[in-house]
């Protein structure tokens, strides 16, 4: 899939044009001096918790709380301590 890179100016003059690029699945870079912005469309999922995330989050913090977890003595290891 090919990268369009366009300017400032040019996103402004055909901004339009490139937020459907974006919506086509498209990589769009705006470069702006040595500086770069993609452009990427999201959807209300990427903004917001869905009700069944809620929901695990909700049993995850419970089940904390009735003391079933697994503690680890480190990050990267995998030996249990309790």
């Amino acid at each position: 899939m090919a990268v369009y890179q366009i300017s400032t100016r040019e996103f402004r003059e055909r901004q339009a044009s490139v937020l459907d690029m974006a919506d086509r699945g498209e990589n769009v870079i705006i470069r702006r001096g040595n500086k770069a912005y993609a452009i990427t469309p999201i959807t209300d999922d990427d903004l917001y918790f869905t009700p069944e995330i809620m929901a695990k989050i909700d049993r995850s913090i419970q089940q904390a709380r009735e003391g079933m977890v697994h503690r680890f003595d480190n990050v990267g290891g995998s030996r249990q301590v309790s």
